[in-house]
């Protein structure tokens, strides 16, 4: 492996690409954030009515999600991510114009339809068009903007809504799409001619994606202990539940299903996904409570608060680049073991925080924490990659994506609740969160179980052999 091929200018223009078009549609699911209050003001509403600018962005990427391996064999990738950033892009536009705040929750759902697709699409052009020998490196690439987007969006957002007004968060990324769609165009490969010999599995199809929307919405609509035992939760919380159990037991029966969850019988891709939905959980939980941390017990502006963060994206940036290079060359169970420690010591730094822990201190905890989920993330995913066929790729990426969106959704939920209990109970703001800052930091050694199975696969079972073909680009020549 140390003589692993060089990501040639093809390659990195593609891995750019994606990049490009993933870190701006995760930017836009948490720059609304620190403007949901000027909205508020703005259409003359409640916070209660104005959340729905972002719940219903979440639940339009959920609900689209489930489609995306399909819709790549049936469409080609190249034409489904070239279309997702014009869906994108127009829903980006429309609600930079919104005159309401119904308009404006319409104009968000066109928004996460495009969002939901550009991201699994995008990575499954990367790894397929990388092949097995440069795939660490060219998914280092896309890596880096899933942890730096969260990180990135409240900044951006805050220095927007300050120096201009909320209509520019939105409009902002007319730009860069424009910018992604002309680039593509030219460098990504032309789709052969689409193969319309399978249709869709309907009955999936009407099992796993209201099951997926339903769940999440379900999660999302908790914000204290008393929505545990709402109806809002239970409704469709436990219809989504059932959903998705009736679509398990029918993939499991069905020769081409929505979503291939035979992918599971593999013990490489079993052990990705779940360090998947725990590091996923884990991190999106965590970026809830830091600004918040920030801002209730030390009093800072959402703008300093998104500002402080910025250390834990500077550590991503640095190790994502080492990470993809020691993927290459097989290391990526080592570099997950590693990266689980680095997250631990730097969580349990911020249960100790208190009201007057040093910032120099906390940013260090932050970088720890970045350089951990650079370790983590994207090389468990890529070694789930390399040990499947390119074909099964894009449902590999699709099922991904689902097991984030589940386990993040899940994490803010039970993260919010913990800390809503808390707040209300503790007469110091700041042992509430030193508290609650123990739920990442188990999530995180729970982690430690999957990272385990992943360095003791049985190479005679889910490593791919060595005489399989190269893998195609997702795009195909010509």
């Amino acid at each position: 492996m140390s003589d692993a091929p060089p990501l040639d200018r093809k390659l990195l223009g593609v891995a750019l690409i994606v990049a490009l078009g993933a870190v701006t549609a995760i930017i836009d699911m948490t720059i609304v954030g620190v403007a949901l209050h000027t909205l508020s003001d703005s259409f003359d509403v409640g916070l209660s009515t104005i959340q729905w600018v972002t719940t219903s962005y979440i639940l339009a990427a959920a609900m689209v999600v489930p489609l995306t391996g399909w819709a790549t064999d049936f469409f080609g990738a190249r034409r489904l991510w070239l279309a997702s950033v014009v869906i994108f892009s127009a829903g980006s536009l429309l609600a930079g114009l919104a005159w309401s705040v119904p308009s404006l929750i319409a104009f968000r759902v066109l928004q996460g339809i495009g969002a939901g697709l550009i991201g699994p699409v995008g990575t499954s052009i990367v790894a397929r068009t990388a092949g097995r020998e440069r795939m660490g490196r060219a998914m280092s690439v896309v890596g880096v903007p899933l942890v730096l987007g969260p990180v990135l969006g409240p900044v951006i957002g805050g220095i927007l809504v300050d120096a201009a007004s909320w209509r520019w968060i939105f409009l902002v990324n007319l730009p860069v799409g424009l910018v992604a769609f002309a680039l593509a165009w030219f460098v990504f490969d032309r789709d052969p001619a689409p193969e319309r010999g399978g249709g869709v599995d309907t009955a999936g199809f009407l099992l796993l994606c209201p099951g997926v929307t339903l769940l999440v919405y379900g999660i999302v609509t908790i914000s204290s202990v008393a929505d545990l035992a709402s109806v809002d939760f239970l409704l469709p919380g436990g219809a989504g539940a059932v959903l998705l159990a009736a679509f398990v037991r029918h993939a499991l029966a069905t020769e081409k299903p929505l979503l291939d969850l035979r992918l599971f019988g593999n013990r490489t891709f079993t052990a990705a996904a779940g360090i998947q939905f725990l590091m996923n959980a884990t991190l999106s939980g965590s970026m809830m409570l830091f600004p918040l941390y920030y801002q209730i017990v030390r009093g800072e502006s959402p703008l300093v608060a998104g500002l402080l963060l910025v250390p834990q994206g500077l550590g991503v940036a640095m190790t994502m680049p080492i990470a993809g290079r020691l993927v290459d060359r097989g290391r990526q169970a080592p570099l997950v073991l590693s990266g689980i420690p680095l997250l631990v010591v730097g969580f349990l730094s911020f249960t100790q925080a208190g009201p007057d822990a040093s910032y120099l201190r906390l940013g260090l905890s932050l970088w720890i924490i970045g350089v951990g989920a650079g370790c983590t993330i994207m090389p468990a995913m890529t070694a789930a990659y390399r040990a499947l066929s390119p074909m099964k790729i894009p449902h590999a990426t699709a099922t991904f994506s689902i097991v984030q969106e589940i386990g993040a959704s899940s994490a803010v939920a039970l993260f919010v609740v913990v800390l809503d209990t808390r707040l209300r109970l503790a007469p110091d703001p700041a042992p509430a969160f030193d508290l609650v800052f123990w739920l990442p930091l188990t999530l995180t050694v729970l982690g430690l179980l999957p990272a385990l199975l992943l360095a003791r696969r049985r190479r005679s079972r889910d490593a791919v052999p060595a005489q399989e073909p190269e893998p195609v680009p997702a795009a195909g020549r010509g």
